[in-house]
């Protein structure tokens, strides 16, 4: 198998000033004051509000919540993917506990998260497979509501020898989530660190948790995925979104073929509200920008892992989970970047969507054993 540089994948299921470097300005993830510092310095200060490494809150039991989506993945595997009225010829076929949401549930607790998932699930007998695939995981389900009538979210996976992919998803229970599900998971948020959020449950359920989270001083990152139009009260509400290139594309209007334009892109989200933006580019690695206490906007070029790619379905909610871990641990914006990134990597190596998510241990061996240097961002601002 050709070994093929994987940030993130393509397809998730991601202005003249000089290079940063001793004396850049920078700003605290707390939007506090900015410093002219080293560069090891300054990251060393990019943290989330209240986060601390190595400091445990005795009193939390929870650190991410988790509001979205569970679905049973039915997956084909064929050499390539059909075009429309082509018939293919598959060689393989496999069914795989998903859905973004509890994909970045799974991804997270493997990655060492205190992780409660909130959704609902279909009265059918695939409920059963995702109910246990979090249970393994080690992340808590009693949010997650049966609902009876209608049957457990689905989606559909074509994956090719490259091991990119195609999805239908039909969204079953998913579609059911609402204002009652946000007012189950408001006494959980009050000791939460992180709640996040994708786009596979009803907008106005998404836009709920988010001003509800906000409102309790927890972050809010969001992966706008699959891409549609947001109400401004979610914008407002998040802090972190983590879109990949076609969805930042979507987003913003402009289509985003290298750094420069996703530079672009992301100062354009920086606008609609949130305070961190990271834009994924597959085999290209990602941007992240954020603003700075005097409005100037800092960016943050970062490379990929290479690594064999098996199957990248899952890799941007592997990339979501892995974020949180990291923020939630009080690691600076370019080591949760680098820890994110690891996580993504590690999961297109093997086949599914929460059966590939790493191990901490995993997770934790693989940065050892790439080193410092091997994901070293470049940085401007």
């Amino acid at each position: 198998m050709d070994r093929t540089r994987v940030f993130l994948p393509h397809v998730d299921r991601g202005g003249g000033a000089e290079l940063a470097g001793p004396g850049m300005r920078v700003a605290s993830l707390d939007g506090g004051r900015t410093n002219s510092v080293d560069e090891e310095v300054a990251r060393s200060q990019m943290r989330l509000p209240g986060a601390s490494p190595g400091v445990e809150r005795s009193s939390v039991r929870v650190d991410i919540v988790v509001f979205g989506s569970l679905n049973v993945d039915f997956v084909v595997r064929a050499p390539v993917r059909p075009r429309a009225g082509e018939t293919v010829r598959g060689w393989g076929f496999q069914l795989f506990p998903g859905g973004k949401g509890a994909n970045q549930a799974v991804a997270a607790a493997r990655a060492g998260g205190r992780v409660v998932m909130a959704g609902r699930v279909g009265e059918d007998a695939f409920k059963d497979i995702l109910l246990r695939s979090l249970k393994e995981a080690g992340v808590d389900a009693r949010l997650v509501e049966v609902t009876p009538g209608t049957e457990t979210g689905s989606a559909f996976i074509t994956v090719d020898d490259a091991g990119q992919n195609s999805i239908v998803i039909v969204p079953g229970a998913n579609a059911r989530c609402s204002a009652e599900d946000v007012e189950r998971v408001r006494p959980l948020l009050s000791a939460a660190k992180v709640l996040m959020l994708q786009l596979e449950i009803p907008m106005e359920a998404v836009e709920m948790a988010a001003r509800t989270a906000s409102a309790s001083g927890v972050k809010v990152l969001l992966d706008p995925a699959p891409a549609m139009e947001m109400p401004e009260s979610l914008w407002e509400s998040v802090d972190v979104i983590t879109p990949n290139e076609h969805e930042a594309a979507f987003l913003t209007g402009h289509e985003i073929s290298d750094f420069p334009e996703a530079e672009r892109a992301a100062a354009a989200l920086l606008n609609r509200g949130p305070r961190w933006v990271v834009v994924k580019m597959g085999s290209r690695g990602a941007v992240s920008a954020y603003r700075n206490s005097s409005g100037g906007v800092i960016f943050r070029r970062f490379p990929a892992f290479s690594v064999p790619v098996v199957d990248a379905t899952a890799a941007g909610d592997a990339f979501a989970g892995g974020l949180a871990v990291a923020l939630c641990e009080g690691k600076d914006w370019d080591e949760a970047i680098r820890f994110a990134s690891a996580t993504a990597a590690l999961s297109v190596t093997k086949p599914g969507a929460q059966t590939s998510m790493p191990s901490r241990e995993e997770i934790d061996a693989f940065l050892r054993q790439r080193g410092a240097s091997d994901l070293s961002p470049s940085g401007r601002g």
